[in-house]
């Protein structure tokens, strides 16, 4: 059931966000032709591998560059439209596609990248043992503003609480936990946090 009702509210929130995503498409290829998705491999339940998809906010081949996977804030890297999408976390939006496609959930564990998995401790594989999301109980207490062990630490909590009251309360306090910021420093918290 929870699948389902995943499935018809991202399929019925890409239809309602068509025109944010075609005028942000339009606004991404105008400024510097590139493309409009940024396509990144992440993790995802059990450990498997899935390609996350974002509207492109940096320049191209930005991950070869500067702080690499990590993102600083005033970071040169990022587009002046790439600058009003994170603002805003329409960069997210594509994320919709990736529930549909059944490689995520609405709520859950942000996914993250194969490297950040691969030093997760027994404990903190947990995270793994259910869907990524779109929105999470880390994002909904503080976003980048934690550090890397607060963050997992908070989504193993989510997995061992996981319920359709917590779901609730993750999906109201979203949207005011889009100005808590989205960067901690060079390395995007993960090392030395």
């Amino acid at each position: 059931m929870r699948r389902e009702l995943d499935v018809v509210s991202a399929a019925a929130g890409l239809a309602l966000a068509s025109p944010l995503l075609a005028a942000a498409a339009a606004a991404i290829k105008l400024e510097d032709g590139g493309p409009v998705l940024y396509r990144q491999k992440r993790v995802g339940k059990d450990g498997r591998d899935f390609e996350l998809l974002k509207l492109r906010t940096m320049v191209v081949g930005a991950e070869t560059k500067g702080a690499g996977w990590a993102v600083d804030e005033g970071d040169p890297r990022i587009t002046r439209v790439g600058r009003v999408l994170r603002k805003l976390s329409l960069d997210e939006l594509p994320q919709l596609w990736n529930v549909v496609r059944g490689d995520m959930s609405l709520i859950g564990p942000r996914p993250t990248l194969r490297y950040q998995v691969e030093q997760y401790t027994e404990r903190q594989r947990r995270r793994l043992e259910v869907l990524p999301g779109i929105t999470g109980w880390a994002q909904i207490h503080g976003r980048a503003a934690l550090s890397w062990p607060e963050r997992i630490e908070l989504d193993v909590w989510y997995v061992e609480h996981r319920s359709w009251r917590v779901d609730a309360k993750i999906l109201a306090r979203t949207p005011f936990s889009l100005f808590g910021g989205t960067y901690k420093g060079e390395t995007g918290g993960w090392k030395g946090a």
